[in-house]
């Protein structure tokens, strides 16, 4: 019985093997109808040879079209022979599409490659590189600048919310004598009237606030479109920033000065200028103070704020819950033998 399910298999594998073959051919064939000119030879369709330059294919396409154009030459293929005329045309007139048909016709073996190579060309979308780069870039920048507005417009509302800011902002207004919707009221409804003064706050708070950091008034200057225009003039700015920073510090020894001192403290702590922007005055002062770039004055700072956030944890009810939790819980003692 095994013998025979083994006999059995061998027979349907002989008999995939030979459909395989046997249909391989006209697979192929099909393969090369699609292809270029099919089985004519785009050369001999425009009566022309392969070493012919483009003026005189040009010459034969024209001579050709004219004889077999559907509106002269009357016979029964008339329209297909006058496709395959034009199509022939199409290839050889084009210097990348004739270096593969010449390659295919040196290489008549390798049908698959010929095929992807030809419908790579007809498939592939021919647009520049650069117009989508730009279009790309455009896009990212507007995308920026919106996420940008749209944090700015946050931070509007939230001083708008707040009581402290409200309260500063309508003094702001009055002395300034824009707060005097009480005396334009006439038939105005409460909510236009409400409107109008929000609008007013927002105006004071948007002239008077500073806000930096990451919520700031976002600027076209900021946008990657700009950075990468400017980039050359960044670039250049950097090496004289570089030279004048080794000259002074490096070579001549002199004090660091309230620039390079934030500078310093900011690289040393991992902040951007945008987050450094938006530490409060205070916190920047004792970080500058404590001349954090000397490495044993830094070393001492992050012990302190790793002691603080120990004592935090101490105390914090979800520590001292996790802290229980593992002790009740702790895995038991592995062993290898």
């Amino acid at each position: 019985m095994m013998a025979s399910n083994g006999w059995t298999k061998q027979w349907l594998i002989g008999i995939i093997v030979v459909g395989t073959l046997a249909f391989l051919p006209m697979a192929v064939d099909a393969l090369v109808e699609d292809l270029y000119c099919g089985s004519q030879n785009c050369y001999d369709v425009l009566g022309v040879k392969r070493g012919d330059v483009k003026a005189t294919i040009a010459r034969a396409y024209r001579r050709m079209a004219r004889k077999y154009h559907p509106d002269i030459y009357k016979g029964k293929d008339a329209e297909q022979k006058f496709r395959l005329i034009a199509k022939a045309y199409e290839i050889l007139k084009d210097d990348e599409e004739r270096n593969n048909y010449d390659y295919m016709l040196d290489n008549p073996d390798l049908v698959y490659r010929h095929y992807y190579r030809y419908y790579k060309k007809r498939v592939s979308p021919k647009v520049d590189i650069r117009v989508v780069v730009m279009v790309t870039v455009t896009v990212v920048s507007l995308i920026q600048y919106l996420a940008g507005l749209n944090r700015y417009n946050d931070a509007i509302k939230y001083a708008l919310r707040d009581q402290r800011y409200r309260n500063q902002a309508i003094e702001v207004a009055k002395s300034k004598g824009l707060w005097n919707t009480s005396k334009k009221k006439g038939k105005r409804s409460k909510e236009e009237i409400r409107a109008e003064e929000e609008q007013i706050l927002r105006q004071v708070l948007e002239e008077s606030l500073d806000i930096r950091g990451g919520y700031k008034k976002p600027s076209v200057f900021d946008v990657l479109f700009f950075q990468l225009c400017f980039s050359p003039l960044y670039i250049v700015q950097y090496i004289f920033w570089y030279l004048r920073w080794l000259w002074k510090f490096n070579v001549n020894k002199e004090p660091y000065g309230p620039e390079e001192r934030i500078y310093l403290t900011r690289k040393k702590l991992g902040l951007s200028a945008t987050k450094w922007e938006s530490l409060p005055a205070e916190k920047q002062s004792n970080f500058e103070s404590r001349e954090l770039w000397i490495d044993e004055n830094f070393k001492t700072f992050t012990a302190e704020m790793e002691e603080d956030m120990r004592v935090k944890n101490a105390s914090s009810n979800k520590y001292k819950m996790y802290r229980r939790y593992m002790k009740n819980h702790k895995p038991s003692a592995m062993q290898i033998d």
